[in-house]
């Protein structure tokens, strides 16, 4: 294991296997220059983390590569482009003359503006410099770091795999509706075969799963993935009723069954991907 300042890399300097986690917003490390520029309860802004995805990623992995984001999500987003910036939040944010994205708009940019129900986070506005640090000192290292990371599992393996690891509120009744939402950008992002494989494992476990919606990946599958060249992303996100307790606050009961199942995921990408890698492991 070794850590930055704000993300933890777990597992050798090379990979061990083609598949590369990574957890970008379970992060719940709010900094005192957030805490005080905050127009809200702490509490109301928890509602962007993903609650405890790392512990959901960590009690599944075994030799894999896996990064977590230790800052919490409001303060920088991995999975939003340096250039989703919010003119109405962000002095540093420049027109493009392109109409503002859907995120933008609903405040979830690069610095998320807006949470919830409860409205605009920030009590004031943040100038250039700051979201300026916050990219050289957050976001670009993680990104840097998992690029290195798939590039080392490439030219190990001759392909490499992302997976990263989300969590979504539930969609619906159980029964009637998805429990994970896979995400390749509707195939841009990842050779079906490997899609494949994770509905195989979904069915295999009795969960119901879609593709694409709601979620269909963000930044970190458009900045990762170069399926042309054997690099693969596609992003899972679990319904957080199926591993935290019943206030969705803490890891639960469900958590030992879910790791299982995502445990089986990335064994059977890991095999599609390289199915002598699992056993050289």
């Amino acid at each position: 294991m070794s850590a930055s300042p704000s993300f933890v890399r777990y597992g050798p300097g090379e990979p061990a296997s083609p598949v590369v986690l990574s957890v970008p917003h379970a992060g719940r490390d709010y900094p005192l220059p957030l805490r005080a520029a905050l127009r809200v309860p702490l509490d109301a802004i928890r509602a962007l983390e993903d609650r405890h995805a790392d512990a959901l990623a960590l009690a599944a992995r075994r030799g894999e590569t896996l990064f977590v984001a230790e800052r919490a999500r409001a303060w920088i987003d991995l999975n939003r482009s340096e250039r989703e910036r919010d003119p109405r939040l962000d002095d540093g944010a420049r027109a493009s003359g392109q109409p503002l994205s859907a995120k933008l708009r609903s405040g979830l940019g690069l610095v998320p503006r807006r949470v919830g129900n409860s409205g605009d986070i920030w009590s004031r506005r943040l100038s250039a410099d700051e979201v300026e640090q916050r990219i050289r000192s957050d976001h670009r290292p993680y990104h840097a770091a998992v690029s290195a990371a798939l590039a080392s599992a490439r030219a190990r393996f001759g392909v490499a795999v992302l997976l990263d690891v989300h969590s979504m509120p539930s969609l619906g009744a159980p029964g009637e509706s998805p429990r994970i939402v896979l995400g390749d950008r509707f195939g841009r992002t990842a050779a079906a075969r490997f899609l494949g494989r994770i509905e195989g494992v979904a069915r295999a476990h009795g969960v119901r799963l879609a593709a694409n919606a709601p979620y269909s990946g963000g930044h970190i599958l458009e900045r990762h993935a170069e399926p042309g060249r054997g690099i693969h992303a596609i992003q899972l996100e679990f319904d957080r009723a199926l591993y935290l307790d019943a206030a969705l606050d803490q890891p639960g009961p469900g958590l030992a069954a879910t790791a299982r199942l995502l445990r089986d995921l990335i064994e059977s990408v890991a095999d599609e991907a390289v199915p002598s890698a699992i056993a050289a492991e």
